[in-house]
């Protein structure tokens, strides 16, 4: 586990006292690898008003992307998501 790893203190009564309560997820956590999530920061934001709708789809045709009224950002070039909802992990030791 992380050193950095800090339990975030609440003002919140609870039910059991810490001591009461069992971290046995500790255990099961032994040589997990780190988990670093990345946060994609953009390198420049711009704002740009269109007059019309018109106006509008000709920028979406320029930038290859679906626009309408109610779009609020996007990424240029496209961002690829990652389908990652059929992504597993599995133990060598189980394979067989």
């Amino acid at each position: 586990m992380s050193k950095d790893y800090k339990e975030k203190e609440s003002n919140q009564n609870l039910l059991f006292a810490d001591s009461e309560i069992k971290k046995d997820f500790e255990e099961h956590w032994q040589g997990m690898p780190e988990f670093v999530q990345n946060k994609l920061e953009p390198h420049a934001t711009i704002i740009v008003r269109f007059r019309s709708e018109e106006d509008l789809q000709d920028f979406a045709k320029l930038v290859k992307q679906d626009l309408n009224n109610k779009t609020k950002s996007i990424w240029y070039p496209k961002l690829q998501i990652q389908n990652l909802y059929n992504t597993r992990y599995v133990d060598k030791k189980d394979d067989k």
